[in-house]
């Protein structure tokens, strides 16, 4: 285990498992709702960052005759079951609620805010360790958990100190309601990001259209078609395409094709395949029939 990703996870799935057994705990003494939610939302971390932290050591393997590619998508598979983890989570916090808006129990205020407090500084802490602005979408899941929690841990403490000072008990259900809604947001954005690359979408950002555009304005080349551009893993875009050029050698097409490869690349796109063609198409082509016809115009 000696990359820094893994090192991060471990130390925050060490720290969320000593905050989780301790909500459990305090949630109970203390018949708070928000706390027990709390650590709901901490056993998910737990789950996440173990999730992660096997799809980060399998997602270092090599690419290899199964897999071509590499195994980075064991990473997405790992950040898309993190996300529902949260989803699943937010609905039992609404439902448990729910029973709460409608008979309220007592609730020890003081063991419950002591309990949370701790637990923010121990969410604080595993949120440091893993860090954020990760380019892999995997520890990017893991840390998205950890914010959420940290969140979750302030919304108890919040209430916890509402009810001490004012008696009000429906404090308690309604802190768990606002915790389920980040849970749910925390969990949505994930899940979204990953299934775009697993349905091979064209990535956010980038104009299929007006990349091919681009491309079949460029003075050597004559057309394009069959373009298409999708997410190996995240933040790993690649794109093939059909390229139409006049009749030449070989070595001649191959400095066309570096070109277009340089012009893809100052647009975002490293992974790149290309294939020359000195035959126009049939223009049944995705971005072939528009493209010729404007190279025709001119």
């Amino acid at each position: 285990m000696n990359s820094p990703n893994e090192k991060r996870l471990l130390g925050a799935l060490g720290v969320t498992v000593l905050i989780l057994l301790m909500e459990v705990i305090g949630g109970f003494l203390s018949n708070s709702l928000a706390l027990l939610s709390d650590a709901g939302h901490n056993l998910t971390d737990a789950f996440a960052l173990g999730l992660s932290l096997i799809a980060a050591i399998i997602s270092k393997k090599p690419a290899d005759h199964r897999a071509t590619y590499g195994y980075q998508r064991f990473g997405l598979m790992a950040a898309v079951i993190n996300g529902f983890s949260l989803l699943v989570i937010a609905i039992f916090v609404f439902y448990e609620s729910y029973k709460r808006f409608v008979s309220p129990p007592q609730i020890n205020t003081p063991l419950m805010i002591t309990i949370a407090t701790i637990g923010l500084i121990g969410n604080l802490v595993a949120a440091l360790i893993i860090g954020r602005g990760h380019v892999d979408l995997n520890i990017k899941s893991a840390w998205v958990h950890l914010l959420g929690d940290t969140m979750s841990s302030i919304g108890v403490i919040v209430s916890g100190i509402v009810i001490y000072f004012t008696g009000w008990l429906y404090a308690d259900p309604i802190s768990s309601v606002i915790i389920g809604i980040g849970i749910i947001a925390g969990g949505t954005a994930v899940v979204k990001e990953a299934t775009y690359i697993f349905l091979e979408l064209t990535p956010e950002g980038f104009d299929v259209e007006e990349i091919a555009r681009k491309i079949a304005e460029m003075p050597e080349v004559m057309g394009i078609h069959d373009v298409h551009i999708w997410s190996i893993a995240h933040r790993t875009p690649a794109c093939s395409a059909h390229i139409w050029i006049p009749d030449q050698r070989i070595s001649e097409a191959d400095a066309i094709r570096k070109k277009v490869e340089d012009k893809l690349m100052s647009m975002g796109i490293k992974h790149t395949v290309l294939q020359l063609e000195c035959a126009e198409c049939e223009k049944n082509g995705l971005f072939c029939q528009i493209h010729l016809e404007e190279k025709h115009q001119h």
